[in-house]
């Protein structure tokens, strides 16, 4: 008769063996999303156009001596010196005969002190605003005639006879932001004439000095 073996036998059963799963994070997904939103930006962000700068010479003519164009050019000049840790400075007419004056960015500041000095073209903007928002019936194609006229007029108050001529000096020390800010302001103050020169000695001299006081 046969018998069953119901023991234990050394009473250690056989252990199971867990298999190992190699993780493995799968990058594509993100990659693609990637690639479509720099996609999606490309198409939707508008690239700045480079805009170049206006400058009007000085006349030709025979009949106005040289002294009478240095004298003019003189009187209309208002120069920027850009200074380290956010210092501005500003002076009008010649070095050698200038007051160098200490001020701040924005509308209390440069601003103020550019529109003082443009004070003619400021009221000749606003006098335009005005005209143009008087014609305005609504009508689209009308509204675009508007802008283009505006556009034009502002060109020619800007680069008239008489308005100032901006001369702006970035010190070594100063950042690319200041100088950013400051040609910032040439627009809100209807400058349509300036140029960016290099600090000479004799403005670094100006500077020095008026720190110690």
């Amino acid at each position: 008769m046969a018998q069953l073996d119901t023991g234990g036998g050394n009473g250690k059963g056989k252990k199971s063996k867990q298999k190992k799963m190699n993780a493995r994070v799968d990058f594509t997904p993100m990659v693609d999303m990637i690639m479509l939103l720099v996609t999606f930006f490309m198409l939707c962000t508008t690239l700045l156009k480079p805009q170049t700068m206006e400058i009007t010479m000085p006349s030709d003519k025979d009949d106005i001596k040289k002294e009478q164009k240095s004298q003019v050019q003189t009187d209309e000049a208002i120069t920027i010196i850009i200074g380290k840790d956010n210092k501005l400075y500003y002076f009008e007419g010649k070095p050698s005969e200038a007051q160098l004056q200490e001020t701040t960015y924005g509308k209390d500041g440069i601003r103020a002190v550019l529109l003082r000095k443009n004070q003619k073209a400021k009221v000749q903007v606003d006098a335009l605003r005005r005209k143009l928002q008087a014609q305005f019936t609504g009508n689209v194609e009308q509204a675009k005639k508007n802008k283009a006229q505006f556009k034009e007029e502002l060109r020619k108050i800007k680069n008239a006879d008489g308005t100032p001529t901006a001369i702006i000096k970035p010190m070594d020390e100063s950042t690319y932001l200041n100088l950013i800010n400051v040609l910032d302001e040439m627009q809100n103050c209807y400058i349509g004439k300036y140029v960016i020169d290099k600090v000479n000695d004799q403005d670094k001299k100006m500077v020095e000095e008026f720190g110690k006081k």
